[in-house]
């Protein structure tokens, strides 16, 4: 009965939908509340999920393009956990919303923002199961549509409207890139299920329709070429909604790709020319990421180009097709980033401020608030004994298992790369302790927020001295 989580996740945003339409709650955020208890309740039927039988009560009509099999329950929990904090998140961000889209500031316009997250989990969990690159686009385009709405959802503020009109057209632009590489694959296999291509043989045509694919899952995952639309679409989109593309849309993207790619990396005659490709990517990725992070004053267009940084370790590791690696650093970057952009939307309701210099003195406002940013700063650079240390060891170490793949160049990129986060991410630490607040009242937390923090916090230390539960979640073989 597995293949109907993702009905019933479809199904809870279509009645919250029509509720929000035709019952009008008194307060549109409750929405959220809901929808987040829906989808605790999917995740929790999730983690009763057995793999040894879950194929097997698929339907036939289902089974071409349906699966789940390898990684895919884990992206299906994934796309679940993170739905369910932005919800949560989105509760506690509700005057920001408010502000932007009604001219009273009430929230008689806000309730489809708290909805569609739901159709857009529903899209992330079908592309975790999509064995076939027509189902792949289908839920692919899903979760695309339901994103163009909620980044410019905010349409009282230039900026949303600007990031989404950005994301929109670089949107539509990947998409080309993905249907033509699709009609290439098809043109030289003769078959759009994946499963059926077998070993594939290198040719002209193959790589080429390989490399447009790589192409637009790239704009998905914000790697080079396609990335420059995510420093702009952060800032502008709604907190919980950048949030969201930060982690949610991007473990979908390198699901798909492992998906994808993962016949043509184990195929002695098309492994060296994709992985060329990928290990290229993530060098380009990962300097621009990490070198245009140094200059940034406003800390959410920090974190949108370090999830540019990010996104070059993981193809990093995808490129030496251990797959475990990027799992394990997808579930720890769901941890950090979370607990950042909570930190973010907090401040942003506070102090109306993106920048970096409203963290300023915030050692003296809220000093358990200051305490878990620190930690979470220290887990992004990588510091020992947190989860971000564990992150980036398991991707040098696959790197340097795969030397002749990865090149020792590129691992040197790699490393300087996390050096230079050390930098970026201190600098929050800086603003935290070394300067004076503008502002000398205590800044309080709501109590999502705060629950949430402790929890994401926690998380963190614990999985840095204890990894062991990392390694367990993902011991399930492709």
């Amino acid at each position: 009965m597995q293949y109907y989580l993702e009905f019933f996740v479809a199904g809870l945003g279509l009645v919250l939908l029509l509720w929000e339409a035709f019952a009008s709650p008194k307060k549109k955020a409750t929405l959220a509340l809901v929808g987040a208890a829906g989808l605790t309740a999917a995740f929790i039927a999730l983690l009763f999920t057995s793999c040894s039988t879950c194929n097997a009560e698929v339907p036939s009509w289902m089974a071409r393009f349906y699966s789940n099999e390898g990684y895919a329950l884990f992206f299906k929990g994934f796309a679940l956990l993170s739905t369910i904090l932005v919800l949560l998140m989105s509760f506690d961000f509700q005057q920001i919303i408010n502000k932007y889209t009604s001219p009273d500031g009430s929230d008689a316009n806000a309730g489809e923002f708290y909805c569609l997250p739901i159709f857009a989990c529903a899209g992330l969990m079908w592309m975790a199961s999509a064995t076939d690159l027509v189902s792949i686009f289908v839920s692919l385009e899903l979760v695309t549509i339901a994103f163009y709405v909620m980044v410019a959802f905010m349409r009282r503020n230039v900026g949303s409207l600007e990031a989404g009109v950005k994301y929109l057209i670089l949107g539509a632009l990947s998409t080309g890139f993905l249907v033509y590489g699709i009609a290439w694959l098809y043109g030289t296999t003769g078959t759009t299920n994946i499963a059926s291509m077998g070993t594939p043989e290198s040719s002209t045509g193959l790589l080429f329709g390989l490399a447009l694919i790589i192409v637009a899952l790239g704009f998905k995952v914000g790697a080079a070429p396609m990335q420059l639309w995510i420093p702009d679409v952060y800032q502008g989109a709604p907190t919980p909604i950048t949030a969201f593309l930060s982690v949610a849309s991007k473990a979908a993207g390198f699901g798909v790709a492992i998906t994808i790619l993962r016949p043509f990396l184990t195929s002695e005659s098309t492994q060296s020319n994709v992985a060329l490709i990928l290990v290229v990517m993530a060098a380009a990725t990962l300097l621009y990421g990490n070198l245009a992070a140094l200059a940034q004053s406003n800390f959410k267009r920090l974190l949108a180009y370090s999830s540019i940084a990010h996104a070059g370790f993981l193809l990093l590791g995808l490129a030496t097709g251990n797959f475990s690696s990027v799992l394990v650093y997808l579930a720890i970057y769901l941890l950090m980033t979370f607990a950042a952009f909570y930190v973010l939307g907090l401040i942003r309701c506070e102090d109306d401020s993106d920048e970096i210099s409203a963290l300023n003195g915030l050692y003296k406002r809220n000093p358990l608030l200051a305490l878990a940013l620190t930690v979470i700063m220290a887990a992004m650079a990588g510091v020992p004994l947190t989860a971000g240390f564990i992150g980036k060891l398991y991707m040098f170490a696959a790197a340097i298992d795969n030397v002749d793949t990865v090149s020792w160049f590129v691992i040197a990129i790699a490393f300087l790369g996390a050096a230079a986060g050390f930098y970026y991410y201190f600098k929050i630490i800086k603003a935290i302790y070394w300067y004076e607040p503008s502002k000398t009242e205590a800044m309080s937390i709501p109590i999502i927020t705060k629950a949430a923090l402790i929890v994401l916090t926690l998380a963190l230390l614990v999985l840095g001295v204890y990894p062991a539960p990392l390694e367990a979640l993902v011991s399930t073989p492709l």
